[in-house]
């Protein structure tokens, strides 16, 4: 059975890029697909012997007529058995107002008002389905080789059969928390290598940083506290069907400390039966 992607989210959050991405990785984007005919796609892409194994659907980059009736056509396919996910992009107001701007192009929602008022009132309209996205990405910050890496490694790289998607970021705090994520821990109050002058220009990745990080108890105590919290949770999530979850963890800068945690986490998740894929968004900065 074919397997499916429906990519929603704001205009100007990288919606085409994201379409082209996928088309080159081998998937078959149809654009403004009617939700009325999704039913008939799925007929098409399950027929024996039909090349058309991974299909993306994109909404909204056309117009948004006929999207209230996308979340029914999204339920109806996914009764069928065909595993569906659906990936919304997003990004800040004014990151979205500065792009629109900046490239003089006209938003689809833009009348004789202003370009924020249009975003605002896209934000509106999509409120339901980014509610019941999968998978939400901010583009804020991203470039398009870092958005092509977010999203082959959220997209792709994922659990088989019904198993729970998950995936760690760390961030720091300075830049802002992700507004794509389920679950955010805060692990500033760990010893900070920055403040030890051979470890400052190394990384989370860096063996030295590592070991710094996690020799101290604060560290020990917090992993065994999140392991016990995980015990509870995914199996939770995934009983009730959730396909994909989110982790992020802070600390200041998002070079060191988070860094190291993040990868921790993602090891204390893969020994309950998940393949997390792990997301670094601030060791370069």
């Amino acid at each position: 059975m074919a397997e499916y992607l429906v990519l929603i989210g704001m205009s100007g959050a990288g919606r085409s890029t994201a379409a082209a991405i996928l088309e080159d990785r081998g998937w078959f984007v149809i654009d403004n697909l009617p939700p009325a005919l999704l039913g008939k796609v799925a007929e098409l892409a399950n027929q024996p012997g039909s090349e058309y194994e991974r299909v993306c659907l994109v909404a909204g980059r056309g117009g948004y007529e006929g999207i209230a009736e996308l979340p029914a056509a999204i339920v109806s396919l996914r009764s069928s058995g065909a595993r569906v996910r659906v990936v919304h992009l997003d990004a800040a107001d004014e990151v979205l107002v500065r792009r629109y701007e900046g490239t003089r192009r006209r938003h689809p929602l833009e009348s004789a008002g202003r370009v924020l008022d249009a975003v605002q009132q896209e934000r509106e309209l999509l409120e339901e389905l980014r509610g019941g996205a999968d998978i939400v990405i901010d583009t804020s910050e991203l470039n398009i080789h870092e958005l092509r890496e977010r999203l082959v490694a959220l997209v792709e790289h994922h659990a088989t059969g019904d198993a729970m998607d998950t995936a760690v970021v760390s961030f720091g705090f300075k830049f802002g928390i992700p507004i794509d994520v389920d679950l955010v821990f805060d692990c500033r109050f760990l010893p900070n290598p920055h403040w030890i002058p051979e470890l400052r220009p190394l990384t989370g990745l860096d063996d030295k940083v590592r070991e710094y990080v996690m020799s101290a108890p604060e560290t020990t105590e917090l992993l065994s506290r999140l392991d016990s919290l995980f015990d509870l949770l995914l199996p939770a999530y995934a009983r009730e069907g959730k396909s994909y979850l989110s982790i992020a963890i802070g600390c200041t800068g998002g070079r060191h400390r988070s860094v190291v945690l993040a990868d921790a986490l993602a090891d204390l998740i893969r020994l309950r039966g998940f393949k997390p894929s792990v997301y670094h968004r601030d060791i370069t900065r």
